[in-house]
């Protein structure tokens, strides 16, 4: 990471606006007491967007003092996140252009090559008009966009070389264009519109039940009976044992969760598997032999409702 220090000419004080003050004052009023350094990043930065877009060696030892922290504390924090500026920058605008892969792939070379041949030849130097200064950063969040840049605390996507001289003109002007995509996309929709999930019809009903027309016309192929329309019980239903033709493939045991839980604490689990794949569905009887075995008084003993399958009441 680059060496970051303070610019070398500062001035003699700083002190936080009556409005940024209050602002401030409520912000740590959020964090519990005694944890009022918390709010040091949000506080810092409106000292920040007070002084101009620049953070001060004043506005450090302010905010510090403000927060109960050591100066050195807040120095280390605005000197290792980017997002505080450490020199002047340009009074209408401090373009950070994105460099991290997806938008170096996408054009953001020619980004910097505009800001060169616009703004100063190297970064952190503000033009000679006093309006823009830039920098290259590493990534801002929107590599679906690429390439990009951010300006303040809004970012400029889907940029071209000259839209990005368009951005910059309207920046001069006082009258910038909207945040986000520059071509009109919507968040990160894809460039050109929806490619999947375009046909109507899986939105409007309209494909309801044609799964059963298709499965009818298929060779041996019978629509399954449109079940009908469920009726709430007044206690759950018990479930249903397979039919007695059921082949082994089809058959399904119903094992209840508590005798389920009885035999592994029995170590019957090979029982448990060996008795399941034989086709054959487990008996409350059985079912409560097995609960014995564990040592308990049955499928209530862990908490489970009584049913149709647990037998006898105990």
């Amino acid at each position: 990471m680059a060496v970051r220090r303070l610019h070398p000419d500062q001035p003699a004080q700083f002190a936080f606006t009556p409005e940024n003050l209050a602002w401030a004052n409520a912000t740590m009023a959020n964090y519990p007491p005694g944890k009022q350094a918390s709010a040091v990043i949000p506080v810092l930065w409106r000292a920040q967007e007070q002084i101009g877009g620049w953070i001060t060696e004043p506005a450090i030892r302010v905010v510090a003092d403000l927060l109960g922290m050591a100066h050195i504390r807040v120095l280390e924090i605005a000197t290792f996140y980017t997002m505080f500026q450490l020199a002047p920058i340009g009074s209408k605008a401090h373009i950070q252009v994105c460099g991290t892969t997806p938008c170096m792939l996408r054009g953001a070379r020619d980004l910097v090559k505009v800001c060169k041949n616009r703004i100063a030849s190297d970064p952190f130097h503000v033009s000679p008009d006093g309006a823009f200064s830039w920098e290259e950063v590493e990534c801002l969040g929107s590599c679906a966009n690429a390439p990009m840049v951010q300006i303040g605390a809004d970012t400029y996507e889907d940029l071209t070389p000259q839209g990005f001289e368009a951005l910059l003109d309207g920046f001069a002007k006082g009258s910038p264009p909207a945040p986000g995509s520059q071509i009109g996309r919507t968040a990160s929709c894809p460039e050109g519109g929806p490619t999947t999930l375009t046909d109507p019809s899986l939105f409007d009903g309209s494909r309801v039940g044609k799964w059963q027309k298709r499965l009818s016309a298929a060779p041996g192929g019978a629509a399954p009976a449109t079940p009908a329309a469920p009726v709430a019980p007044s206690t759950p239903p018990a479930p249903a044992a397979p039919a007695a033709s059921a082949s082994p493939a089809q058959a399904q045991p119903f094992v209840h969760p508590a005798a389920l839980a009885a035999m592994a604490n029995a170590g019957l689990v090979k029982e448990l598997e060996d008795r399941s794949t034989s086709g054959k569905p487990m008996s409350a009887g059985e079912l409560a032999s097995l609960a014995q075995l564990a040592r308990v008084k049955g499928p209530t003993a862990y908490g489970a409702r009584p049913d149709a399958t647990d037998g006898p009441k105990e």
